[in-house]
């Protein structure tokens, strides 16, 4: 589609975000539409950059960058409220051991 292209679009916004958005136009002396507009594009840029960026990460990363990073990892339990939160994710992950850490240097 094209930027002179456009398509309504009915949004339902809760009252608190769009009274929030409203005032937030109006002190950049736009129109609600065009502030929102601005958001979306904004929101889409950021994401896209970032998925981007993972793709072209990953594309060039191999399992065993992985293991060179997790063999440089401490080998301690894992902090308070980090730990796996029940046996479900241990019965797939057999080397997982009783502290949430894993048996292979984690």
């Amino acid at each position: 589609m094209s930027e002179s292209t456009r398509y309504k679009y009915p949004l339902k916004l809760p009252i608190s975000l769009k009274e929030t958005a409203a005032r937030l136009a109006r002190d950049d002396g736009v129109s609600l539409n065009q502030w929102i507009a601005t958001a979306v594009a904004q929101k889409i840029g950021a994401v896209e950059t970032a998925a981007e960026l993972f793709e072209r990460r990953g594309a060039r990363s191999t399992p065993s960058d992985l293991m060179r990073h997790l063999d440089n990892a401490p080998n301690v339990p894992p902090e308070p409220g980090d730990e796996l939160p029940d046996t479900r994710l241990r019965a797939r992950h057999p080397k997982l051991d009783r502290d949430g850490g894993a048996s292979f240097g984690l």
